[in-house]
């Protein structure tokens, strides 16, 4: 079984959808154990990073659930014919570059308007984040610190537009998969970034402020851009070495 994605930003979206769709169809019932990693990257063509990041896909479905040193299963309460449509259709490059544009210039307007408390709760945030490591905990205190900055604006249109982009990333397993892969990859600094964005802040200066969120939602890019490199490269690395194997098959005949 192969996959026709040539966007690896969805292609384990579509592995997800099809070993999904596989459970609903009762190939693989409530509790049952999933093919391994390898079996599954053999079966559908692909990198098993893209097959890992399929299953974070399915997990935050309730479809499957992972249980440390044995493998991945089927989830006991998964119910036939399970909807699976509700994940949302957006990418994690395409949700960034949203954000980029309007976090921006929230963050700009919140310069002329920031409060010295305010400036407080975004410094214990920033704190909070150095102490953190588990992902779920980085994402929630991600989200509180650029919600805290739009409502800031004291403009609760924006405050909501920016809430609406955060419960877009955070619904997408998309998202969620791809951004935790490019973080725990990437070439930044991601606490220092967000003091960077505080400093500009408190210096109530919004064309620094709009530059520090950019910078800061730049590098998201670059790592989410770094990592679908990666996957290519795994890809076709893969696709060369079942060439070999094919090609050491025929010399043995």
């Amino acid at each position: 079984m192969t996959t026709g994605a040539s966007d690896p930003q969805k292609l384990y979206q579509q592995i997800a959808r099809a070993i999904a769709t596989s459970i609903n169809d009762g190939r693989y019932g409530p509790g049952d154990k999933l093919p391994s990693e390898r079996e599954l990257a053999d079966d559908f063509g692909v990198s098993r990073p893209t097959v890992r990041d399929a299953m974070i896909a399915l997990e935050f479905q309730g479809l499957v659930e992972a249980r440390q040193g044995s493998g991945v299963y089927v989830n006991a309460t998964t119910a036939p014919g399970a909807d699976d449509s509700a994940e949302v259709e957006v990418g994690a490059l395409e949700l960034t570059e949203a954000r980029r544009l309007f976090e921006g210039e929230a963050c700009a307007l919140s310069a002329a308007t920031v409060t010295d408390d305010n400036l407080a709760l975004l410094d214990q945030i920033a704190s909070q984040m150095a102490r953190s490591f588990a992902p779920d905990e980085v994402e929630r205190l991600e989200q509180e610190f650029h919600l805290a900055i739009a409502r800031a604006t004291g403009n609760a249109a924006i405050e909501a537009g920016v809430e609406d982009l955060w419960t877009l990333r955070l619904q997408s397993p998309t998202c969620v998969a791809m951004l935790r892969r490019a973080r725990a990859h990437g070439g930044g600094d991601f606490v220092e970034e967000h003091r960077q964005i505080i400093a500009a802040l408190r210096q109530r200066d919004p064309k620094a402020a709009r530059q520090a969120i950019h910078a800061h939602l730049a590098q998201v890019i670059d790592d989410l851009l770094a990592v679908t490199e990666l996957d290519a490269l795994q890809q076709t690395r893969q696709k060369m070495a079942e060439q070999r194997r094919e090609l050491a098959r025929r010399t043995e005949i």
